[in-house]
């Protein structure tokens, strides 16, 4: 089946379309995104304003248009901290349903970090042991701990890069004391919470799911995203310790001709580092590999799971053929009973559904007159 997924995130809207079906890795089929800061759009009362609604749902038109021309069968549309943050939220989701019949469908912070861990961990699989994960959003910052699918303790704190760096670094390149200052804070705001994950154990595998992390570990050297996924990826406190020293002294200017930062992440590059360097260091690790997946992935997943729960998974037509006739075979001229491999094994349906996680919203039906306003 090909399905989509729209991200409303904290700088970026994106659309992804994957092919998949139960049991396979989702396959990238096309993708379509635009920067968009929602956090830009706010007012001093932390409303987005009429001018940042209506590039949000200019883009959802876009989207279900995109989406539908490319033949998807299914849409989970989600947003996080831009949206579930501000003052206007719910106002701002009805809108959107309203004048583009899509469903928005609101994340917590520990819904999001949930997702986002369970993709990590069908990633790395069971060999990887216990996992934290950490993900640095626009507008937040999650972190998610486990040795199962789902983590045992899955969190979030308003330590994104792109609302410090609006609170936090006015300047270009923003001055010493500013910088000081956000470390003092950023500090302050996870040790309470990082004292929580340490009673809970040691993880024997960090892993960094976004793109502020990609952007970082290629700044130190990692892979370029052209070589692909299966090129491990690694990011060392000590490189990020230097590099934040470095991006402090550049404009947003210089910083864009660093590897792998994009005209929207430039500004907000050294917060993230910042949040980076101090998490690596409150956690205790040297070293975090990068994971390909995150949310996105996750919700493809989770849905595919829903697709196996809800009816049995029958095996591939060659699945257990040739055993069955052999069996037939040896059960006649043994006189005895042949197993019956077309029964379907149980097991599939009868697993609970991952708890935390929304419905999936279909992709709905044009409003009468087209979409195109």
């Amino acid at each position: 089946m090909r399905l989509g997924v729209l991200d409303i995130g904290s700088n970026t809207v994106h659309l992804l379309l994957v092919d998949a079906h139960p049991g396979a890795r989702p396959v990238a089929f096309a993708s379509h995104k635009r920067p968009l800061s929602l956090v830009q759009y706010l007012d001093g009362d932390g409303n987005i304003n009429d001018a940042g609604q209506h590039e949000l749902i200019e883009f959802v038109l876009e989207a279900w248009e995109f989406a539908a021309s490319h033949k998807a069968e299914d849409l989970l549309a989600f947003c996080t901290s831009a949206i579930r943050e501000a003052t206007n939220g719910p106002e701002v989701l009805a809108r959107v349903k309203h004048e583009t019949t899509v469903t928005l469908q609101e994340l917590t912070g520990s819904e999001e970090a949930s997702m986002t861990f369970f993709a990590v961990r069908r990633w790395y699989g069971w060999g990887a042991g216990p996992i934290l994960d950490l993900d640095i959003g626009g507008g937040s910052f999650e972190m998610a701990y486990g040795t199962d699918e789902l983590p045992e303790f899955a969190t979030s704190v308003p330590l994104g890069a792109s609302r410090l760096t609006r609170d936090w670094l006015h300047d270009d390149p923003p001055t010493a004391k500013s910088v000081k200052e956000l470390r003092r804070y950023i500090r302050s705001t996870l040790k309470p919470v990082v004292r929580n994950f340490h009673e809970l154990g040691r993880a024997n595998l960090v892993a960094g799911t976004s793109k502020t992390f990609r952007s970082l570990a290629r700044i130190a050297g990692a892979a370029p995203s052209a070589a692909g996924p299966y090129v491990k990826r690694e990011l060392h406190a000590a490189d990020l310790g230097l590099w934040a020293q470095r991006i402090s002294a550049m404009t947003v200017e210089d910083r864009l001709y660093l590897p792998g930062v994009s005209d929207a992440r430039a500004r907000q590059l050294l917060a993230g580092a910042l949040v980076a360097e101090a998490a690596l260091e409150l956690f205790e690790f040297p070293t975090m590999e990068i994971c390909p997946w995150a949310l996105r992935e996750g919700l493809i997943l989770r849905r595919l799971d829903q697709l196996v729960f809800e009816e049995a998974l029958d095996p591939a037509p060659h699945v257990g053929k040739r055993k069955k006739d052999k069996s037939k075979k040896k059960a006649t001229k043994d006189g005895g009973k042949s197993p019956d491999y077309d029964e379907p094994h149980p097991g599939f349906k009868d697993f609970p559904v991952p708890v935390n996680t929304p419905a999936p919203a279909p992709i709905p039906a044009p409003m009468a007159g087209g979409l195109a306003s």
